[in-house]
């Protein structure tokens, strides 16, 4: 499909809305069913309880696949564009996240100032070297043609992607409220194990049992991951 209306869990189930939430503009998420990017961004949106004020809208891109309305929107051709009534489309994620977040009143998934806000921010930057890594295995395994692969830089993508994970296991504040930073981890993992690419879960007990508990969320829920590349 290419651009249609997504439906979710979410919107047979939400809540009853204040008639002052209602009265708020719709804006637009250019969104992939399979990006991990995009996912982030959404299930930040519901974590800040900003869903309801999107209108989720599918499309397939890649870089072998132009898709000539999220190029409108967006020079690099990519989604998550988050489109904003009478005002400027905003890609990527981070700062899509980043905006969000200065739309509600509750507790700031970005904290603001202090080791808080660096650690949130150094941990969604390893969650997105993963899924840039991952996404950089996936071409040299299964996307592009075989006789095209390099084996090496794929390997070096691996090595990165084990040293993330590492790093997780000892790093990742899985006590503390949630942030950005374990959305974007969560979400990143979550997709990982979608591709079956290289696997995180042996000997890294601490990180799995975050995720298994971070994957019941009702966020994660409402945003399951389905389809494939189309190049």
């Amino acid at each position: 499909m290419d651009s249609s209306t997504l439906t979710w869990p979410h919107r047979n189930t939400m809540p009853f809305l204040p008639s002052s939430l209602i009265s708020f503009p719709t804006m637009k998420l250019l969104y992939q069913t399979h990006s991990p990017y995009a996912r982030k961004a959404l299930v930040f949106a519901h974590e800040a309880g900003l869903a309801s004020r999107i209108e989720v809208m599918h499309h397939e891109t890649s870089p072998t696949k132009r898709n000539e309305q999220v190029f409108a929107e967006n020079p690099l051709g990519k989604v998550p564009v988050l489109l904003r009534p009478g005002l400027s489309p905003i890609f990527d994620s981070d700062v899509i996240c980043a905006y969000l977040d200065t739309l509600h009143d509750g507790r700031k998934l970005i904290p603001v100032n202090g080791e808080a806000r660096w650690q949130a921010l150094r941990v969604q930057a390893v969650a997105q070297g993963l899924a840039d890594a991952g996404i950089a295995v996936r071409w040299e395994t299964v996307r592009r043609p075989e006789a095209l692969r390099h084996s090496l830089l794929r390997d070096g993508y691996i090595e990165k992607m084990t040293a993330s994970y590492d790093w997780l296991e000892r790093e990742l504040d899985v006590d503390d409220a949630v942030h950005v930073g374990h959305i974007a981890v969560a979400t990143a993992l979550s997709w990982i194990e979608f591709r079956e690419l290289p696997d995180f879960r042996e000997k890294r007990p601490r990180l799995s049992a975050w995720l298994d508990e971070f994957q019941g969320r009702p966020s994660m829920c409402a945003t399951p991951l389905s389809g494939e590349t189309q190049d």
